[in-house]
């Protein structure tokens, strides 16, 4: 059975603090919730003392960006897993919580919706699998919101710097998420990662081109993308399959 993630709301707004409790009570199975902090000092702290396993946390904290904190903390304990709450959507903040590898970022006012899926998936890395969700579609923050998609539909993922391409078999979306941060969410199961900056849906692989370095892949209904991978790549593959 899995256990209840043991969290720390930081957020100096006694108003937004209030509701991000309140809709987190309604995810008391997941979610216990052991302190709730309103300034910079009072949540290093907390966070030191409590070590929790997961770390709402305001962009901007009384002036300050929690950035610095976060710096602050590695040097005591190990980071928890960190969800940003703020009402910044600006694309440097999306940048700096995607190079610290935070498991979600949510625009204030917080989305019930948002906030539950957030919640699942630092469930499943904590637990060191993935996400409990009713639903079998994955989720992914992209530039415009949230994309769900089935895992059968994914063809291959590329980083992009600090984000990724996903490539499924019917277009491709920009995911704010490190590579490392997707290769987690996906598992091992279906997907494998080839080389330094390619993850590919092994299960769709129909051919592989060690001439050119290319690698076709084709969905259930004969939709097929290619995918050029390294020398490496192809030799694991070469390998695996």
């Amino acid at each position: 059975m899995k256990k209840v993630m043991r969290a720390i709301v930081v957020e100096d707004e006694r108003l937004p603090r209030l509701t991000l409790l309140q809709k987190l009570e309604e995810l008391r199975s997941q979610v216990e919730v052991v302190d709730s902090c309103d300034n910079y000092d009072d949540a290093i702290q907390s966070i030191i003392r409590c070590k929790p396993d997961l770390l709402f946390l305001d962009i901007q904290l009384n002036g300050r960006t929690t950035l610095h904190l976060l710096e602050e903390l590695k040097s005591s304990i190990t980071l928890p897993k960190i969800i940003f709450t703020t009402a910044y959507s600006d694309r440097k903040y999306l940048i700096s919580a995607i190079k610290i590898s935070a498991v979600d970022y949510l625009l204030k006012p917080v989305d019930k919706t948002e906030l539950a899926l957030a919640v699942s998936k630092a469930w499943g890395i904590v637990e060191g699998g993935e996400p409990s969700m009713e639903s079998s579609k994955m989720s992914f923050r992209t530039v415009n919101g949230r994309m769900f998609v089935e895992r059968d539909d994914i063809a291959y993922i590329k980083a992009d710097g600090n984000y990724v391409q996903m490539t499924m078999f019917d277009g491709q979306e920009t995911v704010l998420e490190s590579l490392a941060s997707i290769e987690h969410h996906l598992g091992e199961e279906s997907f494998l990662r080839v080389d330094r900056s390619t993850i590919i849906n092994i299960h769709t692989i129909y051919k592989l081109n060690t001439k050119r370095k290319i690698c076709i892949l084709k969905s259930h209904d004969g939709t097929v993308v290619e995918v050029e991978i390294s020398k490496s790549g192809i030799d694991l593959l070469s390998r695996q399959l």
